[in-house]
C-alpha cells in the first residue's frame, strides 16, 4: 500500500470515528508531503472535516482545490445538510451548475432534503424537474428524497402522485409517505397504508412504527395503538431501549388519558428522551394532577442526561398560563432565567401569555419592554391580552407602536386588535381596522375576523346590522359566527333574529347543547314557555348534557377547584355560611337582590336563589374568604372560571368589591372583570 492511500484510510477513519485531533494531523502530513492538491485526499478531507462539523475548515479545503469533481461538491454539499445549512447546501447546487460537473443521484438526493429542510417546494420542484431530464428520477434514492421533500414541504398531495407512480418501493418510500400523512394529520390514511404496506410484505421497522403511533394518537385511536404496542412486543422491540418508540407510545397514552399506562411506558425506558418526558409531564398537567406534573418536571430538572428546552418550557407554561397557577408561573419564570434554552423567544413569549392570563399586566408589560428580541407573536400577545382586560386603547397604541418598529401584522394580530375593540366597545376604530384588513391583500381574512365586527355591533345593539354582514361577507358562516349573533341576541332580548339564528344553528349543529341552552333562554325571557319546554324536551331526548360551569382559586399555592353545587370540598359549610353572610351584608348596605331571572337565560340555567348561591365562582370566592385572604391583607383576590360568568354572580360581585373594599379579578370564557368600589372593568359590558 502506498503512502497516498494510506493516508486516505487514515483519514476515511477518522471521519468514520469523528477523530478532528487525528484528522487535523493527517491533513498536516497530507500538506508535507506534497499531496494538499491530490484530489482523492482533498475529497476525503471535506468529508472528514464535515462529520466532525468544521465545515469552514471543509469549505477552505474546497476552496484552495484547483481541480473538483462530483465527489468535492456532494461532500461538502452533504456537510452543509449535516450541519444544518441546508440553504449553504443549496446555494452550493447552484453554483455547481455553472461548472462543467454534472450532479449525480447523490447530489440531487441531498439537496431534495435540503429543499424540505427549508420547507421551500418550488426549488425542490425544479430539483425534481432536473431528476426527470436528467434521467434520476426513478434512481431510487433519488425518488424517495423527492417523495420526502413533497411530505416536508406540506405537498403531501404531490407526494401521493409520487408514490403511485414509483416503479420501486422500499421500506423508505413507505416510511416516508406514512409519516407525510401523519404530518398533514391525515391519520386514517397513514393507518391505511400501514396496513397495505405488511400485506405488500414489507417489515416494519422503528421509523414505520413512530410514524404510525402518532397518527394514532392525532386520531386517539387507542385499540389501534395498542394493537400495535402488542406487535412491537411480538417483534421484539423493546421499549426500554427503543426510545423513539417508546416515547411515541407514551405519547399515544397521554393522548388517549390512559395514563397509568404511559407511566408504565415511561418508567420501563432507559435512557429517557425530552420527547416521552415532556409528553408526560403536560399529560398530568392537563388532567389537573399538577403536583405530579411538577414533580416530574422536578425530575427532569436533575436529570444528568437532559437540559430542559425550550418546548418543554413553553408548553408548561402554557399550562400555568391556562389554568391562571400564578406563584408556578412565577417559579417557572425564574428557572427559565437560569438556564440558555430560556432565551428563547418561544419561551419569552409564553411567560407573557401566562403573566396576561394570570392577571398581571404590569409583570407582563415590564418583561415586554425589558425583552431585547420580540416578534409579530409577541407584540399580539399584548394587544390580546391588553384586549382581554378591557385595556382596548392600550392594545391600539401598541398596534401602532409595532408598525412603526417595522413589524409588519399578520392576520391574527388583526383579529387581537378588532378582539380588544369589541372588548372595549370602540365601534369607530373597530370599523377602521376592519377595513384596513379588507385592503390589505397580503392578509388573508377569515370568519373569525367577521366575527370580531359581529361581536361589536351585537354589543352595541345594532343587531340586523350584524346579521347583514353575515349575509353579505364572501366567506361561509361557521357555528362560531352565529353564535355571536346568538349571544347578542340573548342580552338584547331580540325574539325575532334570535329565533332566526337560533333555527340556522340547530340545523348546523344540532348536537351542541349550547345552541340550545342559549336559543331556549331567549324563548323563556320573551314568555315563549312553549317554545322554551319544546328545546328543552328536545335537548334531553338527545341526550345532551351541557358543559359543567367551573372555577378555582389559588390559596397558599394550593389550587382550589370547585362545580356547580359541589360540596366536596372539606370546607363547604364554613364556604355556605360564609356566603350567606356576605349576602346578608351586601343586601342591607347597598340593595343587593338575588338575579333570579339570569337563571332563566345563563348557561348555568339554575332557577333558586339557593341554587344560584352554589355558583362555583361564589364558591371559589366564599373559600378564599374563609381562609382569611381578606385579613391577611391582600388586596386582590382572583378568581378563573372555563364558562362566561352569569349576571347574578356578576352582580354579587360588584357589591362584595363595594362592601369589602376589595378587589376581585376574574377571569372567565370571554375576558377578565376587574371588579373594584361596586364597578367592573368591563362596564357590565360583557
Amino acid at each position: 500500500m502506498n503512502e497516498r492511500q494510506r493516508l486516505a484510510n487514515l483519514l476515511r477513519n477518522c471521519s468514520k470515528n469523528l477523530l478532528l485531533d487525528q484528522g487535523m494531523q493527517a491533513h498536516g502530513t497530507v500538506m508535507k508531503m506534497g499531496l494538499g492538491f491530490d484530489l482523492m485526499l482533498s475529497n476525503d478531507l471535506i468529508d472528514m472535516y464535515c462529520k466532525c462539523g468544521r465545515t469552514g475548515m471543509a469549505c477552505a479545503v474546497f476552496d484552495r482545490m484547483p481541480e473538483r469533481n462530483v465527489v468535492s461538491w456532494t461532500a461538502l454539499m452533504c456537510g452543509y445538510l449535516q450541519n444544518g445549512n441546508a440553504k449553504g447546501s443549496l446555494s452550493l447546487f447552484s453554483k455547481m451548475g455553472l461548472s462543467e460537473i454534472k450532479p449525480n443521484e447523490f447530489t440531487f438526493s441531498i439537496n431534495l432534503k435540503a429543499s424540505g429542510f427549508v420547507g421551500i417546494a418550488e426549488n425542490g420542484m425544479q430539483i425534481h424537474n432536473m431528476c426527470t431530464k436528467s434521467g434520476f428520477e426513478w434512481v431510487t434514492v433519488v425518488s424517495n428524497s423527492i417523495l420526502d421533500m413533497y411530505t416536508k414541504c406540506g405537498r403531501v398531495s404531490e407526494a401521493a402522485r409520487m408514490f403511485n407512480v414509483m416503479p420501486v418501493k422500499n421500506l423508505i418510500t413507505w416510511n416516508a409517505m406514512i409519516a407525510g400523512y401523519t404530518l398533514e394529520g391525515n391519520g386514517e390514511r397513514a393507518l391505511l397504508l400501514f396496513r397495505e404496506m405488511q400485506g405488500m410484505g414489507e417489515v416494519p421497522d422503528e421509523y414505520t412504527i413512530t410514524s404510525t403511533l402518532k397518527a394514532c394518537s392525532g386520531l386517539g385511536a387507542i385499540r389501534q395503538g395498542s394493537q400495535i404496542h402488542s406487535s412491537v412486543i411480538t417483534r421484539g422491540f423493546l421499549c426500554s431501549v427503543r426510545t423513539m418508540i417508546a416515547g411515541a407510545l407514551v405519547d399515544l397514552y397521554v393522548k388517549c388519558s390512559h395514563l397509568t399506562e404511559a407511566q408504565r411506558i415511561f418508567d420501563q425506558i432507559e435512557q429517557k428522551n425530552l420527547v416521552s418526558w415532556s409528553a408526560l409531564i403536560l399529560g398530568y398537567a392537563q388532567e389537573c394532577n399538577l403536583l405530579q406534573a411538577m414533580d416530574l418536571f422536578r425530575q427532569l430538572r436533575v436529570s444528568i442526561h437532559h437540559q430542559v428546552d425550550g418546548f418543554v418550557l413553553s408548553s408548561l407554561m402554557g399550562v400555568f398560563a391556562d389554568f391562571a397557577l400564578v406563584e408556578q408561573g412565577k417559579q417557572m419564570h425564574a428557572f427559565t432565567i437560569k438556564i440558555p434554552s430560556g432565551l428563547d423567544i418561544s419561551v419569552t413569549n409564553s411567560i407573557l401569555d401566562m403573566y396576561l392570563k394570570c392577571g398581571l399586566t404590569d409583570e407582563a408589560e415590564k418583561l415586554f419592554n425589558e425583552t431585547p428580541v420580540r416578534n409579530v407573536i409577541s407584540w399580539t400577545i399584548m394587544i390580546t391580552g391588553y384586549g382581554k382586560h378591557g385595556l382596548g386603547r392600550k392594545s391600539i397604541r401598541l398596534f401602532h407602536q409595532m408598525q412603526s418598529e417595522d413589524i409588519e401584522p399578520d392576520g391574527v394580530t388583526y383579529l387581537a386588535v378588532l378582539s380588544a375593540c369589541s372588548h372595549s366597545g370602540l365601534v369607530e376604530e373597530c370599523q377602521e381596522y376592519f377595513s384596513r384588513l379588507c385592503h390589505d391583500r397580503r392578509i388573508k381574512r377569515n370568519v373569525e375576523h367577521y366575527a370580531c365586527m359581529v361581536d361589536l355591533l351585537g354589543r352595541a345593539g345594532r343587531l340586523k346590522e350584524a346579521k347583514n354582514l353575515i349575509d353579505s361577507m364572501p366567506l361561509k358562516p361557521n357555528v362560531g359566527i352565529w353564535q355571536t349573533l346568538l349571544s347578542a341576541c340573548k342580552v338584547h332580548g331580540d325574539l325575532e333574529i334570535g329565533r332566526e339564528v337560533g333555527e340556522t344553528l340547530l340545523r348546523l349543529d344540532g348536537d351542541n347543547p349550547v345552541n340550545y341552552v342559549m336559543l331556549s333562554n331567549i324563548y323563556a325571557e320573551a314568555g315563549y314557555w312553549k317554545e322554551c319546554e319544546r328545546l328543552r324536551k328536545l335537548f334531553k331526548m338527545k341526550g345532551l348534557k351541557k358543559e359543567a360551569g367551573r372555577s378555582w382559586v389559588e390559596i397558599n399555592k394550593e389550587v382550589h377547584f370547585f362545580y356547580n353545587k359541589d360540596e366536596t370540598h372539606p370546607l363547604t359549610e364554613k364556604i355556605h355560611q360564609k356566603l350567606k353572610e356576605m349576602e346578608q351584608r351586601i343586601k342591607s348596605e347597598i340593595g343587593y337582590v338575588h338575579g333570579v331571572r339570569f337563571a332563566l337565560h345563563d348557561v348555568e340555567e339554575e332557577s333558586k336563589e339557593e341554587s344560584l348561591r352554589v355558583h362555583s365562582e361564589k364558591l371559589a370566592i366564599g373559600l378564599a374568604l374563609v381562609c382569611g385572604e381578606v385579613e391577611k391583607g391582600h388586596k386582590t383576590i382572583r378568581v378563573f372560571k372555563n364558562l362566561r360568568v352569569c349576571g347574578d354572580c356578576h352582580a354579587f360581585i360588584k357589591g362584595l368589591s363595594k362592601v369589602l373594599k376589595v378587589v376581585f379579578l376574574v377571569r372567565d370564557a370571554n375576558r377578565f372583570h376587574k371588579f373594584e368600589s361596586g364597578l367592573c372593568s368591563c362596564g357590565d359590558y360583557w
